[in-house]
């Protein structure tokens, strides 16, 4: 369930959240702790990365913290959470961390707002703040869309902890991360200097809507999509009605043609 509306802030001792664990100085410790530190791929040289995670889900969020911000054994600090646009800009204002992890489908205008709004702190020379999208869609235009608000990588939430964690300190370096069928998107897209043509009837419709319309265009029922989204029927069947409404379409079958046709399924 979408918790948007919950105050999220920066981490710390006084809300809870957990603090950073250590290793203690005893053999046995110790080995515990390398095992770790290979099994989640962390940095063994002491390396360290503050992270603010957005993302519209708590459940997600406590996931991504309990299995990459362990920061002794991954060398990942997470420094703030956020759930919608407002929060997001106003914790990566507060915190100035190297990274966010960005989800691209968030209430108040999506990823590529937050981009947008923090476009002052990703062109600061001396400590940029870089993002990295962690997204459940890997549709084209999401993932082009937020490489050109200036992410510097695009990754789905299949991904293991290993890899997000070496993804996060790639980006840190200044280096581009993909997961390997997304990068293909990127490069088409950026193959010609000319620029895609803008679909305005695609722009006409909000993140969310275009969630649905995916989902509905890939044959999914109304009662699966409010499971995959956390959301109710009700809320779907509005959603379903905005698009068909905004498209000007009459129904379901000319909406999945429609998507097909611009190859968003």
């Amino acid at each position: 369930m979408s918790d948007a509306s919950e105050p999220v802030g920066p981490r710390g001792g006084s809300d809870g959240a957990a603090e950073p664990t250590t290793s203690g100085g005893a053999t046995e410790s110790d080995q515990s702790a390398d095992a770790a530190v290979a099994a989640v791929g962390g940095d063994q040289d002491g390396r360290r990365a503050r992270v603010v995670l957005v993302d519209d889900h708590r459940m997600f969020r406590t996931g991504v913290q309990a299995e990459i911000g362990r920061t002794a054994i991954t060398g990942v600090e997470v420094v703030g959470e956020a759930a919608d646009v407002d929060q997001a800009v106003t914790v990566i204002t507060a915190t100035r961390p190297e990274v966010v992890l960005l989800d691209v489908h968030l209430p108040g205008g999506g990823g590529v707002e937050v981009l947008r709004r923090c476009a002052p702190l990703m062109s600061d020379a001396e400590s940029p703040v870089r993002f990295l999208a962690l997204s459940v869609s890997d549709a084209a235009e999401d993932v082009i869309g937020v490489i050109r608000g200036g992410a510097r990588g695009y990754v789905t939430k299949t991904i293991t902890g290993t890899d997000l964690v070496d993804s996060i300190f790639r980006v840190q370096d200044g280096d581009a991360v993909f997961s390997p069928r997304l990068a293909g998107f990127v490069l088409d897209a950026f193959a010609s200097t000319d620029a895609p043509p803008v679909d305005e009837d695609l722009d006409r419709l909000t993140q969310r809507e275009r969630e649905v319309l995916r989902l509905i265009a890939r044959g999914y029922a109304y009662k699966e999509i409010a499971k995959q989204l956390f959301i109710s029927v009700k809320t779907v069947e509005s959603h379903v009605s905005a698009v068909l409404r905004k498209l000007q379409l009459s129904n379901r079958h000319e909406l999945t043609r429609w998507a097909t046709a611009r190859r968003l399924v």
